[in-house]
C-alpha cells in the first residue's frame, strides 16, 4: 500500500480520463491517498476518493452514469424547444442549467460511504491547511477571490466542519453560463477553474516529502481560432494556464500525469459509450507511461526542499 497526495484538474466530462489513470495507479499499489484536491470535475473525483471509493468503484460509477440526466438542457433540441426558459434563466439567474441534480447524485454517493460534511474528512493534523483530507477550489466573482474550501468558508460566517462536501463540490463545478451560479452569503460563486483549474501546488511544503503529490492533468487539444466564440474560448483557457503557472515552482512534468482528451468537448454531456471508453483508456495509457518513468528521487530534488 503506497501513500500519495493527489490533485485533479477540472475538465467536465473529460474527468473520465482521471478515473482511468487512477485505476492504473491502484494496480501499482497507490491505494492510500492521504490528501486529495480538485477543481470542477476533478473535485468530484477527489471527493469520492476522499470518501473511500476505490478506483474500480469509481470506474463503475462513471461508466454507468447517464450524464445527460443530470442537466436540464444538453442537446440542441433541448435548447430549440425551450428558448424562453433558457433566456429567462440567463437574464434572471445568470445561467442555463441547475446543478441540483448533479449535486444530489454526488450527495447520495458520499452518503453511501458515510460522508456528509467535511467533519467526516478530518485528519489528525493541527495545521489548518492540512486539517481535512479534501480541498476544493471555487471562485467568488463578487469579491474576485479564489476559495479553497472548506477552510475559507469562514470568510462567509460558516463553520468548515459543517460545510456539506457535496455543496462545496457543487460550487466548484459551476461553469459560467452553462450552470447557474450559487450564492454564498451574498457573493456569487462559480467554477473554481476560473482561478485555478489545476491546483497542484496546494500540498507543497518546504521540507523533504515522505511521499509524492501526483497531479492528474487533462490536456486540451490545440484548437483553431475561426471566430469570436473560439477566440474567447482560447483566451479563457490561456488565462487558466497562466494563473496556475504563477503558483508553481520546479518542473511539474516530474509529478504530472498528462491525459489527452482527443478533442472531446468538456461540456458534451451526451457522450456515447465509445467516447467514454476512449477517455477512460486515454487515462490508463497516460498513467502507464508516467509510472514507467516515475522517479521519486528526482521528484524530491524539484519539490519541498
Amino acid at each position: 500500500m503506497k501513500k500519495a497526495d493527489g490533485v485533479f484538474e477540472g475538465g467536465g466530462v473529460k474527468g473520465i480520463g482521471l478515473v482511468g489513470s487512477l485505476t492504473v495507479f491502484e494496480e501499482e499499489g497507490y491505494t492510500d491517498w492521504q490528501r486529495v484536491a480538485g477543481t470542477s470535475s476533478g473535485a468530484i473525483v477527489a471527493s469520492l476518493l476522499a470518501a473511500g471509493y476505490s478506483a474500480l468503484e469509481l470506474q463503475d460509477l462513471i461508466m454507468d452514469l447517464d450524464y445527460g440526466q443530470l442537466l436540464d438542457y444538453t442537446t440542441r433540441w433541448d435548447i430549440l424547444s425551450h428558448p424562453f426558459s433558457i433566456i429567462l434563466g440567463l437574464l434572471r439567474d445568470y445561467g442555463v442549467n441547475e446543478s441540483t441534480p448533479l449535486v444530489s447524485w454526488l450527495e447520495e454517493r458520499l452518503h453511501n460511504k458515510g460522508v456528509e460534511t467535511f467533519a467526516d474528512l478530518r485528519t489528525r493534523s493541527q495545521e489548518d491547511e492540512y486539517r481535512y483530507r479534501l480541498r476544493i477550489i471555487a471562485s467568488d466573482i463578487s469579491n474576485r477571490n479564489m476559495l479553497v474550501l472548506p477552510q475559507e468558508v469562514r470568510r462567509y460566517g460558516e463553520d468548515p466542519d459543517r460545510l456539506s462536501v457535496a455543496r462545496a463540490v457543487g460550487m466548484s463545478l459551476l461553469f459560467p453560463v452553462f450552470f447557474k451560479p450559487k450564492r454564498l452569503n451574498g457573493s456569487f460563486v462559480v467554477d473554481g477553474g476560473i482561478l485555478s483549474n489545476f491546483p497542484v501546488w496546494l500540498f507543497d511544503r518546504q521540507e523533504v516529502p515522505r511521499f509524492p503529490t501526483f497531479g492528474f492533468k487533462l490536456l486540451e487539444n490545440n484548437q483553431p481560432i475561426h471566430g469570436p466564440l473560439s477566440f474567447l474560448r482560447e483566451l479563457f483557457y490561456t488565462t487558466l494556464e497562466a494563473h496556475d503557472n504563477e503558483h508553481q515552482e520546479g518542473s511539474n512534468a516530474v509529478r504530472t500525469v498528462p491525459i489527452p482528451s482527443d478533442g472531446i468537448n468538456p461540456l458534451s454531456f451526451n457522450l456515447s459509450a465509445g467516447e467514454k471508453r476512449k477517455l477512460f483508456e486515454s487515462g490508463r495509457d497516460s498513467a502507464r507511461r508516467f509510472l514507467k518513468g516515475w522517479d521519486f528521487e528526482g521528484y524530491k530534488k524539484e519539490f519541498r526542499k
